[in-house]
């Protein structure tokens, strides 16, 4: 059960933030230099932004890049912390970046992708918290959408006695080229949701979309789907940044696409809506009758071939039924991606029923 771990979690709560509305965190992909974070915290702040973020280690793919400003970036970061009054936010990804940050007094640490991939690294880093409770602590979602990892990253902190926890979904890592740098397959944050509802869920929309012009929409997505925060990468002259150009905003940008996000009413009970939703309820059931028939049918397939020594798996069929089911729900306003989902996942329990019958295993 994951959510032994998770019964004591605290709300990500700061003084001088407003509670009721998303928590906002924004600053540079890297701390480059000092005129480079004072200025850009100068204008982060000034768009109302309380949390400043600025990588000081930078896990580059490949050795020879900019890695990072390392120690003395801290120092950028008091600075801002003493005279802007910003709450400060880095990434750590080894003991040694946990008690750097500790010892200068970050609010917020960060685990990014790539460690939370790695359960070593990520209770290496609950050990070097264990004893500090009260810090804040982000895990964002590994590389590979594999949500029980994620899971288990995020236990490992639990497990060292942080209880100011949350999580941020970055997106995950695909081969090629695609619309975003990191695919959103935002089922898997609502599944995280789902599993443990007390867990607050950030949204990063410069690693997820990897250009600045998808950052307002998959924001804007992000709180529609109830996504506690955002987590922003800004820069005071990104096209000179040292590392992510092109996922990062000035902070004039940074505030037109805040002042276009629409935050909506988490719960607003009407009766347009319930009645709205008494009817999706009859849809799904509608649809488990319609399931229900199609599986029984696919059980007397299941004998037929059984009867007829016939292979389970018809692949020139399936692939048949794929091409015209998606076609016809493309017809009907559903997305091809979608509906290609669903008839996998009916193709393998329809398969999983009929070898059941094939083994002699289910009794009809």
């Amino acid at each position: 059960m994951t959510t032994n771990y998770f019964d004591d979690l605290q709300p990500l709560t700061f003084d001088g933030l407003d509670r009721t509305a998303p928590m906002i965190i924004a600053g540079p992909c890297s701390a480059e230099t000092r005129e480079q974070v004072l200025e850009t915290a100068r204008g982060v702040a000034a768009v109302g932004v309380k949390i400043f973020r600025a990588g000081i280690w930078k896990p580059r793919t490949k050795p020879g890049g900019f890695e990072g400003i390392g120690l003395r970036g801290l120092l950028w970061l008091a600075e801002v912390k003493r005279d802007l009054g910003l709450l400060t936010a880095i990434e750590v990804a080894t003991r040694d970046h946990v008690a750097a940050a500790l010892d200068a007094d970050i609010d917020i640490l960060w685990v990014g992708a790539r460690t939370a991939a790695n359960p070593f690294a990520m209770q290496e880093i609950a050990n070097a918290l264990a004893g500090h409770h009260d810090v804040t602590v982000l895990v964002k979602n590994p590389v590979n959408p594999d949500l029980e990892l994620w899971i288990g990253a995020l236990q490992r902190i639990a497990g060292a006695g942080v209880k100011r926890l949350g999580a941020i979904h970055r997106g995950f890592s695909t081969y090629g080229k695609h619309l975003y740098r990191n695919e959103p397959q935002w089922y898997i944050p609502i599944e995280l949701h789902r599993r443990i509802p007390q867990l607050p869920i950030l949204c990063d929309p410069s690693h997820m979309g990897g250009r600045r012009e998808l950052i307002a929409p998959i924001s804007q997505q992000a709180l529609d789907m109830g996504f506690a925060g955002l987590i922003i990468e800004s820069h005071c002259n990104p096209d000179c940044a040292l590392s992510d150009q092109n996922q990062q905003v000035t902070p004039e940008v940074l505030n037109l696409i805040l002042n276009t996000l629409v935050f909506r009413q988490e719960k607003q009970t009407t009766e347009n809506l319930n009645l709205l939703r008494q009817q999706i309820d009859k849809c799904d059931n509608d649809l488990l009758e319609v399931l229900s028939r199609r599986m029984r049918v696919s059980r007397e397939i299941g004998q037929y071939k059984l009867e007829h020594n016939m292979q389970v798996v018809q692949n020139d069929r399936y692939a048949d039924i794929m091409e015209r089911r998606t076609g016809l729900a493309t017809e009907m306003g559903i997305g091809a991606e979608c509906m290609q989902s669903i008839m996998r996942a009916i193709h393998e329990e329809s398969v999983r029923q009929q070898i059941e019958i094939v083994n002699g295993s289910t009794a009809l």
